[in-house]
């Protein structure tokens, strides 16, 4: 089984798909984590690297086109990214979308980042519109079209493990035999 998680920054996904993917037993795979990886790599902070990204299109494609083949390649996964959904395409089984205010997701990130929050609600909104410009231009997705995802939690509303128990009962509970709502997704992306 493969399953995305999607959403923007501070919204929850890594928290939530690394420990949907221990109860499950899966492999998880982040694309923050390639992509910091890549930032550091290269001596930039993730801010930079984002930036640097709006102008060599080759970042994205490349980090795209490696969660993409491991959409198709892989099983038993949780793949983790702000475009997990869209990537895994008809290979996803399951595609989660996580959300919350601006503001709760500043709070997170400056947290985590040891941050004023009123910086990080400038810097995190200012890189969301950033990148779904940039999806939009590379690949046609409207990032705020959720259509594809089969479960959207505002993860502002529940606690940690109470959004993990929503989705772990979602995903025990779902039967492909009776499944007549697979959204298809067209994964013709050129990379």
């Amino acid at each position: 089984m493969l399953i995305t998680v999607s959403g923007p920054p501070g919204s929850g996904k890594s928290t939530t798909a690394s420990e949907l993917a221990a109860t499950l037993g899966f492999d998880h795979i982040s694309g923050g984590d390639i992509f910091r990886e890549l930032a550091d790599e290269r001596d930039y902070t993730t801010l930079e690297f984002n930036k640097l990204a709006e102008e060599d299109d080759q970042i994205d494609r490349d980090l795209d086109r490696r969660l993409q083949q491991i959409a198709a390649e892989r099983d038993d996964v949780v793949l983790e990214s702000r475009l997990a959904g869209w990537l895994a395409g008809d290979h996803a089984d399951f595609r989660i979308w996580l959300d919350a205010p601006l503001e709760v997701r500043a709070e997170r990130i400056a947290d985590r980042e040891g941050k004023s929050v009123e910086a990080t609600r400038e810097e995190t909104a200012a890189r969301q519109g950033s990148e779904a410009e940039r999806y939009l231009e590379y690949y046609g997705i409207d990032i705020t079209d959720l259509t594809i995802y089969d479960l959207s939690v505002n993860t502002a509303r529940w606690d940690a493990p109470a959004v993990l128990d929503m989705l772990v009962t979602a995903i025990e509970e779902y039967d492909p035999e009776t499944d007549e709502g697979r959204y298809p997704v067209d994964t013709d992306y050129d990379f």
